[in-house]
């Protein structure tokens, strides 16, 4: 306001002085005006006299006529969901590529082109697509067929990081390169659950839905047995070797399944009585289809095939290694590669067993965190506000909306649930359940509020507590992009969880593409710890067997189905380590085994 305009010149006296004089009534023109005039004032006040306000800039649609000529990139994840995901794509008739894991190169040319300041995995993907482009380029492919014939598929999301800046980078990125124009596809991830991509070119249908469903969900399943079978081969190399054929098999099947549709499944009488029923035809087509891909013979079928090729797999369960779990940043705890150190071969290479994370445990969060922002929320979208109490019927309108949404999502998290449990069974029980996301978020919210966003919210100090109060792991190891807001405001949560929990041995790591030998040597001193808390653990259980560790060995020669990852061996309440629980149960079985042998004679 400038100094000579007095507060009277903009407030009528009579409400300067409080008086209860009635105003003088204005009409909604003379309102307007003396608004538009005000706001003209401050702009000018401000030296903003033209502003323009940002709009997202709108690029050209990916119809549904290209689909036959314009390939799909996407990336990000281990190479079995890639392998899997793209099979899915092909299958729905789409071209399709998933991007090489990236490197440092990659990492550099996102950071030659990007701004500074960005997280890791804004820099690794931006510059792997920009790697892949140029190799495009080089090929012999002009720039301008390169942006009429690609397209990247990835994700977005907005919220209190800077993942919600990604979308904007990936463009300004392309375009430094020399790539303006090139289209970047998103799902949106808005309050945990909506995903569309805004283009007619990509459809959503029930066949793609759930073949993504089972292509994630064999990811993170075949994803875990790797790690959990991996570390105790009798053969070095078997592991990978019978996987490559696995992920193979498991990649043509979602490729070229057969797809369900009911008018090829129903007699002649019933089929032409369909046809003039579009919504019943449309209706049971959908509900075959969900059927199908849940429980199709053909799917089980597939899944014993490669059950049976991963228990010729020999195992040496009597080797003594940390159980270390992998929780922090979603992209960082699950990326293979120098995105995070190449931990998990490190790891592995150290003699510790690796306990991965799961996309699936992401998405029932998402689900989770969806059902409690509804039910925070549940009074506030009420159509009719504040019914008195006697207005039942009022009441109860008002709560449908509430329950139908929290009956949907329920119903969609028990759906994954069940489906990524019949994939463990079908592939025999190796990798382990999703964790109850109730459990996780009780867990956690004494430490870190179960409402706050941003991140993996409280989901790393609920991980973190559940997998050390469960006994199943004996180090929790937290990796996450270097100065990640959500994960720092957890580490600084860590401290008091550790204090509460002195057992727990938790190691924060920030990543970048540089300091790999600084962070190997901080996983190394942990680890160490680690170790020494998995031998003891061994020996305390070997000695309540009153065996020896000859004569254990002697008898696992004598039965090779112990030497079979498909073999079940029970786990023992607060017993971390595979080697503990197996020599508890061996030592079981010769006791048994002898007492027969006693009660025989």
């Amino acid at each position: 306001m400038p100094l000579s305009q007095s507060r009277a010149d903009i407030f009528p006296e009579n409400v300067l002085m409080g008086s209860t004089e009635p105003i003088p009534n204005q009409s909604d023109r003379e309102i307007s005006e003396r608004l538009a005039e005000e706001r003209r004032r401050l702009l000018q006040l401000a030296g903003l006299k033209n502003p323009s306000h940002f709009e997202r800039p709108r690029e050209r649609a990916f119809t549904a006529d290209e689909r036959s000529r314009v390939t799909i990139l996407f990336g990000g994840l281990t190479w079995k969901h890639e392998k899997l995901i793209q099979a899915v794509f092909q299958g729905s008739g789409y071209r399709c590529e998933a991007l090489p894991n990236p490197g440092l190169r990659a990492y550099h040319l996102g950071k030659q082109f990007g701004n500074p300041g960005q997280c890791n995995p804004a820099y690794f993907t931006v510059g792997n697509l920009i790697a892949y482009l140029r190799g495009l380029e080089e090929s012999g492919l002009r720039k301008e067929e390169i942006v009429d014939n690609y397209v990247f598929f990835t994700s977005g999301s907005c919220g209190p990081c800077r993942f919600g800046m990604y979308e904007s980078e990936y463009r300004m990125a392309l375009e430094n390169a020399g790539f303006g124009g090139f289209r970047v596809l998103l799902f949106s991830q808005n309050d945990g659950i909506k995903a569309k991509s805004g283009e007619p070119g990509l459809k959503f249908t029930v066949d793609f839905g759930m073949g993504m469903l089972n292509a994630i969900n064999l990811g993170d399943v075949s994803s875990e047995m790797i790690h959990n079978i991996r570390p105790y081969e009798s053969t070095p190399g078997e592991t990978d070797r019978v996987f490559a054929g696995v992920m193979e098999t498991l990649s043509t099947f979602l490729r070229e399944r057969q797809r369900f549709e009911i008018l090829e499944s129903t007699p002649v009488w019933l089929r032409e009585r369909l046809q003039r029923k579009k919504k019943l035809k449309d209706t049971l087509n959908t509900l075959g289809k969900v059927r199908e891909h849940l429980y199709g013979k053909d799917f089980a079928r597939v899944l014993h095939d490669c059950r049976e090729r991963i228990g010729q797999i020999e195992l040496d369960r009597l080797r003594v290694k940390p159980v270390v779990k992998i929780t922090g940043e979603f992209w960082a705890q699950l990326t293979e590669g120098d995105g995070n150190f190449n931990m998990f071969v490190f790891l592995e290479r150290e003699g510790a067993h690796v306990l991965v994370d799961s996309v699936g445990n992401w998405i029932t969060y998402l689900m989770h965190q969806a059902k409690a922002n509804a039910r925070e929320r549940r009074g506030l979208d009420a159509p009719r506000p504040h019914p008195a109490w006697w207005q039942f019927r009022t009441r109860i309108h008002n709560d449908l909306p509430y329950r139908k949404k929290r009956l949907l999502l329920t119903l969609g998290e028990r759906i994954w649930k069940r489906q990524y449990a019949r994939v463990v069974e079908g592939l025999g029980s190796v990798a382990h359940p999703l964790p109850p996301q109730d459990e996780l978020a009780e867990l956690a919210h004494p430490f870190y509020h179960s409402l706050a966003r941003g991140g993996e919210g409280h989901l790393e100090v609920g991980k973190n507590v559940y997998y050390t109060v469960h006994h199943l792991c004996h180090m929790v190891l937290a990796l996450k992009p270097f100065g990640c807001m959500p994960s720092s405001q957890s580490d600084g949560v860590q401290s008091a969880v550790v204090s509460r929990y002195p057992d727990m041995i938790f190691l924060p790591i920030e990543t970048a593409g540089e300091g790999e030998v600084n962070a190997h040597s901080r996983v190394q001193m942990a680890l160490g710890e680690a170790k020494a808390k998995a031998k003891a653990e061994f020996e305390r259980c070997l000695d309540t067997t009153r065996l020896t560790l000859e004569d254990i060995r002697d008898y696992v020669s004598e039965h090779p189905q112990l030497r079979s990852p498909l073999y079940h061996v029970p786990r023992r309440e607060k017993v971390a380590g595979v080697a503990a629980n197996f020599v508890l149960h061996v030592g079981d079985l010769m006791t048994r085994k002898a007492h027969f042998a006693a009660a025989e004679r």
